[in-house]
């Protein structure tokens, strides 16, 4: 029996890991600047029921991982991909800022439950998202 094809199979193991690991910590590291910039504490109005939080914060993160999964298929070396992942991360905070300043009650409207603000907010994350996707060439 030829183990030479699961052998080359398992070697690619090693560096899925690595890259789903470094994806992770990425967006666990997003997530944790994002609220932390948002005047709003996501994680307790979700949990009180705020489901304008949870969309605008659903948004956000779908926005940031479209361009960090883009950033994962692409990228040569683990630097590479954080570079990326740091690209994915301004944009999205320039998303909020701009969508802040278009609606200058949007973080007292979501902290309120007002859903059509937060689905604009979560709109615009997505967009930029797959934007930026795009944008990263190899």
């Amino acid at each position: 029996m030829d183990t030479s094809f699961l052998t080359d199979s398992l070697i690619g193991v090693g560096a899925h890991a690595l890259s789903l690991g470094a994806a992770c910590v990425a967006l666990a590291l997003f997530v944790l600047i994002y609220v932390m910039v948002t005047p709003f504490k996501e994680f307790t109005l979700i949990r009180e029921g705020n489901s304008a939080a949870a969309i605008s914060l659903g948004g956000a993160i779908i926005g940031y991982t479209l361009p960090l999964a883009k950033s994962v298929a692409q990228s040569g070396s683990m630097n590479d991909l954080m570079l990326w992942a740091t690209v994915a991360l301004v944009a999205q905070l320039l998303a909020y800022g701009v969508a802040r300043l278009t609606f200058k009650q949007l973080a007292s409207d979501v902290a309120h439950g007002k859903q059509a603000p937060a689905i604009f907010l979560a709109t615009v994350s997505i967009a930029i998202g797959l934007l930026n996707a795009a944008a990263m060439t190899e």
